[in-house]
Parts: C-alpha cells; structure tokens; sequence
C-alpha cells in the first residue's frame, strides 16, 4: 500500500521494490535500512527478512486504485535502478506511472548512470510530464557526476536531493535542472550540515532560475532544528500536471492489463 510519509517534499511513498544496498557516503545512516532492521523477524510484515532487496509485484497496481491525484517519491524504501531490479520490471513501474498520470510520481536515485541509460534507451518514459526524474547528490566526489548523468538522460523534469549535505558542494552546474532539495542529516550520528552549504545552492538555484527547496537542519532531533533558511520558509516545486482521475472502469481495466504485461 501506499503510505503517508513525513517527507516534506512528498505526500505519499509508493514501494513497489524494497530493500538496498549502500553505495557511497550518503547512505551511510539510511533511515531506510534503519526502519527495515527495526522490523526485520516481524513475522508477515513487509520487512520481515530486513533490508535485503526484494521486488514487491503486489504493490504496483496501487497508484490506479487511488480516487484523487497525489504527489508520490517512488520507492521511499529502495532505489528503483539498483542493479539488481530487472529492466523489465522498472518498464512495468514506468507503464503504471505512464496509465496514472493525475499522480505526479518523484524517481531518486543513486544509480544515475543506469538512470540516464534507461531514459535514453526508453524516451517514452524519460518524456513524462507526470514523472520527476532525480539523483542524490550528498557531495562533490559522488554526488556532482550523478548531475552529469542526469542531464545527459532525456527527461522532462530534473531534480536533485542535495540531503544528506555533507560539505560545500561549490559551483553546480544547474542547467536543464528544475529543482533542488537541500537538507541536513537527521537522526542518530547525523553528521552536521553548515549553513553558508545551503545557502550556497539557493543563490545558485536564484541564479539559474531553478526552484529551491529547503527540507531540514537535520539533526538527532530534526523537529527542534527547524525549517527555516534565514528566516525564511522554502517550499519551492515545479508545477504540477493536473489531470481528472481516470474513472473506475478505466482503472479497472489497467489493472487487469498490467496483471499480464511480459
């Protein structure tokens, strides 16, 4: 099922794989792995064998159940260009997210290079406008050549979750980038985040004419350490596709047709 999240830039998660495995310092203090090891040996519940990566073909059919549109991060719990995910099944995510297009769906990765192969080999896909296609980018060394990567991809709408912030990440080249998260780790051990960082990307984001938005100083208890960014509140997103939800035979008939796509 799809869930409320508390994610500030999101209204709900939909999970259609879960599990990961941790690729640079960025994921260091996953909160995903965190939830997943808390409940793991939780006999029937979704991470009953941890974190390991798993395909969850059940969940893919739950955007077309939804009777309003939503703003969806896909794959809250995973990352849907893992290696370890089959082609075809990231097409049957993207066939849904194509059918449901009065959801706005969000796809983050760290992938980003298999990310920018997909979306050029599949530029039906890539094109979306109900689709934002991002990469993490938590420093210089991992994080700048995913943006690379993201612009060489043919996409509609790019973005980037500069979260968790881990250093200054200096001149970023924003162009052909819509939107930009910025926001410090939370949590136990969250490593600090300094202020002039954020700061930094939003006068880019001004610069370029990119949207900005700031998520959180972070911290062991992030609700304490506020939102706020001299001051000042920043919601920015790009807009969103608004489109009737499609009628109940309809989706109903979708249903039935991704039961038996190849």
């Amino acid at each position: 099922m799809a869930q409320k999240t508390k994610i500030e830039w999101t209204e709900e998660s939909w999970n259609p794989v879960r599990g990961c495995t941790k690729i640079s310092p960025g994921c260091t203090h996953c909160y995903a792995a965190s939830i997943a090891h808390r409940f793991k040996g939780v006999k029937g519940g979704a991470y009953e064998g941890g974190f390991k990566l798993r395909l969850v073909p059940e969940q893919l059919n739950e955007p077309l159940k939804w009777t309003r549109p939503k703003l969806v991060f896909v794959n809250s719990m995973s990352d849907l260009f893992h290696k370890d995910v089959p082609e075809n099944y990231i097409k049957k995510v993207c066939w849904v997210m194509q059918k449901a297009n009065c959801h706005t769906f969000q796809v983050l990765t760290k992938r980003s290079e298999r990310l920018r192969d997909f979306l050029t080999e599949n530029p039906e896909y890539a094109k979306l406008e109900n689709v934002w296609w991002g990469v993490s980018v938590e420093n210089k060394k991992h994080g700048l050549p995913r943006i690379d990567h993201l612009r060489a991809a043919p996409a509609a709408t790019r973005f980037l979750s500069c979260e968790p912030l881990l250093e200054d990440l200096g001149k970023i080249n924003l162009r052909g980038i819509h939107w930009v998260i910025a926001g410090g780790e939370s949590g136990p051990g969250a490593r600090p985040m300094e202020a002039d960082w954020a700061r930094s990307i939003r006068q880019q984001c001004e610069a370029s004419g990119s949207d900005f938005f700031f998520k959180q100083w972070g911290g062991v208890r992030k609700a304490g350490t506020g939102r706020t960014l001299d001051g000042k509140i920043y919601d920015e997103m790009p807009p969103r596709i608004e489109l009737p939800v499609l009628r109940l035979k309809e989706r109903t008939r979708l249903k039935k047709e991704l039961c038996v796509l190849e």
